[in-house]
């Protein structure tokens, strides 16, 4: 079970300065949505340059273009790009096929999908790396998890490793754990700390022993 960083609320000297503080207890940084759509993807470039030993996510959240768009953010440095779970079959193997070629995963993002055990299977046969179960910022408001559709998608895919996002912090990591993704998504739960290295530790510390410590 990994442990990635998902930054979405800063600048890229911002970014630079958090990966500093807990790099040492995350297996993946994520350059957000929002971090790209300020920045561009010379917020990848810029982190990825800075911690060249790190796997970096660029957060794209490809809908169409897909070959096309996996190329420009493994050229900026990307191990992993995001497609979303919507996008046209025919999409979503572009950009894996892409992705193969350049050496580099894709992560599906289920954020909006409604049909998740159907999509799920689909997006496996498809050859997705990753398939993430996604609670969006909205949706966390109004106080929906992701637990039942990990494990809706956790009894469909055979190939693919399974992720979770949204909203996770220290007292639903238990409940996480259990479920047991291959990847757990940190965002606020580490950024929004004062001590986000401490968090981070602990973090890091409940998944490799799979409890809380």
């Amino acid at each position: 079970m990994k442990l990635q960083l998902a930054l979405d609320l800063v600048d890229i000297p911002g970014a630079i300065e958090v990966v500093k503080e807990v790099g040492e207890y995350i297996d993946i940084v994520e350059i957000g949505t929002p971090v790209i759509n300020k920045e561009g993807l010379a917020a990848v470039k810029e982190v990825k340059a800075a911690f060249p030993d790190l796997d970096v996510l660029a957060d794209v959240k490809i809908m169409d273009a897909a070959g096309y768009e996996v190329g420009n953010a493994s050229a900026a440095g990307a191990d992993i790009v995001t497609i979303l779970a919507q996008a046209e079959d025919s999409s979503i193997r572009g950009a894996v096929e892409e992705a193969k070629k350049l050496g580099k995963k894709i992560l599906v993002d289920m954020i909006a999908v409604k049909d998740i055990k159907t999509r799920a299977a689909e997006l496996d046969q498809l050859g997705a790396d990753y398939i993430c179960v996604h609670t969006g910022y909205d949706l966390q408001a109004e106080g929906k998890d992701s637990f039942e559709d990990l494990r809706t998608i956790k009894s469909v895919v055979k190939n693919a490793k399974t992720a979770i996002a949204g909203g996770i912090k220290l007292e639903t990591l238990a409940e996480v754990i259990q479920a047991q993704p291959d990847l757990v998504i940190v965002g606020g739960g580490i950024t929004s700390k004062v001590d986000k290295k401490a968090a981070a530790q602990q973090i890091k510390q409940m998944i490799q022993h799979g409890a809380v410590v």
